[in-house]
């Protein structure tokens, strides 16, 4: 029998398949029929299939500055180590140049996190040989510490748009998986953190409705503060997770996951203030003319916690509701919610 933690981590895949929708193609599609016990073996298995596809097209290759002593001129001389040459008698000119590499960036965070899972006593012996198959192609490229990767500088073009959803896996393994290393041993999380968790929960959210409901226009949008005298300086930015929109109604989706879904003190339950401030916030300065058209919905992950909120407030003639999604059911139990709200939220069928 499926255990609730293989359920769960089942659930994180389709929320893959979601944030990162090349996860549909059929080069994935038996990955989706397997139940994981752990989620490093799951980011071995989308890691093996997703290199092996891309080495069917090639690594990607970019130009990486080379410096070394050379026969002929290239590139640019460095004078003063030319020089040096000379007085020893050298025949050779010290060149900067660019080279078209497989040794970038790009291969090297690959690499880097495919030998990761490699040596992880908990990845499938099936996925470990699939991983070492991959890194026969990665001769080439250098490992890089994790300390060296500055991920938000990280760009994708035309030509690297296939590397998006691997780095991205990548950053999940690297950045949420691997707790620390000490003397060459790897310590590893059985799950991601919160931080990363909820970021992948309200990209999760906002692509199923793009994908399921795009009559509703779901989108991340900025809210405009609704300013008397028009100055807005030093005002924060008002960015929705999600925000869901026919002629009529407007729902704002606040996505939140965390390890409690209530804040507590001496046994007292109640929502999280600044959760319920900030969606409140947001609902009346996009209801500019107070007509009640639109709503918000802080969305949590629902948790172990003895209270689950979900119920809705009337708030100064705006409806305001706290629920919680269940992510550890079957997936189309989860479906089931997410088409849930968007039928209440917009009085349908």
């Amino acid at each position: 029998m499926t255990s609730d933690k293989s359920i769960f981590i089942q659930n994180i895949y389709y929320m893959l398949t979601y944030a990162f929708q090349v996860l549909r193609h059929d080069n994935y599609a038996e990955i989706a029929t397997e139940h994981f016990e752990n989620i490093y073996d799951m980011f071995a298995a989308i890691l093996g299939k997703g290199v092996s596809k891309q080495l069917k097209q090639g690594l990607y290759k970019e130009y990486v500055l080379h410096e070394d002593n050379l026969s002929t001129l290239r590139g640019h001389l460095n004078f003063q180590k030319t020089l040096q040459n000379k007085l020893t008698k050298k025949q050779e000119l010290y060149c900067h140049f660019d080279e078209l590499s497989v040794n970038n960036l790009y291969n090297r965070i690959l690499k880097t996190a495919m030998r990761l899972l490699f040596r992880n006593a908990d990845v499938k012996p099936e996925r470990k040989a699939l991983l070492k198959k991959n890194l026969l192609y990665f001769d080439e490229v250098e490992e890089i510490e994790k300390a060296e990767i500055k991920w938000s500088t990280i760009r994708f073009q035309k030509c690297n748009q296939n590397y998006r959803m691997l780095l991205n896996v990548c950053h999940l393994v690297l950045e949420g998986l691997l707790l620390s290393t000490e003397k060459g041993e790897v310590k590893w999380a059985s799950f991601l953190d919160d931080q990363r968790m909820c970021r992948l929960y309200e990209k999760f959210i906002l692509e199923y409705y793009r994908y399921h409901h795009p009559y509703l226009h779901p989108n991340a949008d900025q809210i405009p503060w609704n300013l008397d005298d028009g100055t807005a300086d030093f005002l924060p930015v008002m960015q929705t997770d999600i925000t869901l929109k026919n002629a009529e109604s407007t729902l704002i989706i606040d996505a939140k996951y965390y390890s409690h879904t209530m804040q507590s003190q001496y046994d007292t339950y109640t929502i999280h203030s600044g959760n319920l401030y900030q969606i409140f916030t947001y609902v009346k300065n996009l209801d500019k003319d107070n007509s009640g058209k639109v709503a918000g919905l802080l969305l949590y992950a629902k948790t172990t916690d003895k209270i689950q909120p979900d119920r809705t407030y009337r708030m100064g003639g705006s409806d305001i509701g706290v629920k919680t999604l269940d992510l550890n059911c079957d997936f189309a139990e989860i479906k089931a919610q997410l088409d849930d709200i968007v039928r209440k939220g917009f009085e349908l069928g």
